[in-house]
């Protein structure tokens, strides 16, 4: 589909130049279970939230630095990205995928399949090695790539700009607010004026696991919420996990034009000023 995604040969049989790392976005106690040989486990890449408090986006910037310097990551190692499968963990390596490209890192990939894919292709897992040696890493954030809560704000109304929604169904039809329960969230419903494509259309299920669909499919998809190649398009979700997955699939089908709005609708949902449609949709 893309060079940003890849199979599992291309870490059981890496290019000559440069160094690959896996970076292993589940839950450490899954990752001590087992994982791809001399992967680095950094969960935070799905769970930190991007929020004023944490310092916004700068703040952010700052920590991941420092998570990838603590795990022995440099600036010219070849990343990919992998979880256990593409639909079960709301597309995190993608989303981790989406932060390296933010921060200014070239050589990103994600496995296409996950860790299903891995398993499927007869590869064995093994038990997490040492710690690496922290190294130095330096960040440049790539702000044509984020929408914040103003950009959203502007593009209420306006003509040229497609507001996408790509949550799951209890989500945008508005009888819950969030993945981690209905009410987690001060408030449910949908950004006013957005369409909606919900993620997992972006998948298929193939050899036994789920992966991308192609570039032909994926533009289909994208054509029946009136979205073409030539599209503005501001992508949002709870926490831009499953933004960054529709954002990736969007880039890969040639779509260019488009930012994702990573702190999404836990940030939306919470400041009482923003307009919300609050229609239940059912």
């Amino acid at each position: 589909m893309t060079d940003a995604l890849v199979d599992p040969e291309f870490i059981s049989k890496p290019p000559s130049s440069g160094s690959v790392v896996v970076i292993d976005t589940r839950p450490a106690e899954e990752f001590r279970r087992g994982c791809i040989p001399e992967a680095v486990n950094i969960p935070e890449f799905f769970t930190y939230l991007l929020t004023d408090e944490n310092g916004g986006l700068d703040g952010m910037a700052r920590f991941f630095a420092g998570a990838l310097a603590k795990h022995g990551v440099t600036n010219g190692d070849t990343i990919v990205f992998c979880e256990d499968a593409l639909t079960t963990g709301y597309g995190q390596s993608c989303r981790g995928y989406f932060l390296l490209k933010y921060l200014g890192h070239r050589k990103v990939h994600v496995l296409n399949g996950g860790l299903a894919a891995w398993r499927a292709a007869g590869l064995s897992l093994v038990t997490p090695g040492g710690p690496r040696v922290s190294k130095d890493y330096n960040v440049k954030q790539s702000t044509n790539l984020v929408a914040t809560k103003e950009d959203v704000l502007r593009s209420l109304g306006a003509t040229g700009v497609v507001l996408l929604d790509c949550r799951d169904r209890e989500e945008w039809i508005g009888l819950s607010s969030s993945p981690y329960g209905r009410d987690f969230c001060p408030r449910k419903g949908r950004i006013p004026g957005a369409v909606w494509l919900e993620w997992y259309r972006l998948m298929e299920t193939r050899n036994g696991y789920p992966r991308f669909r192609s570039v032909q499919d994926c533009l289909a998809e994208f054509s029946k919420v009136g979205i073409g190649t030539e599209t503005r398009v501001i992508v949002y979700c709870f926490k831009g996990s499953r933004a960054s997955t529709t954002l990736l699939a969007m880039r890969a089908a040639g779509i260019t034009q488009v930012k994702n709005y990573f702190a999404s609708w836990n940030e939306w949902s919470r400041d009482a000023r923003l307009p919300i449609d609050e229609r239940l949709l059912i």
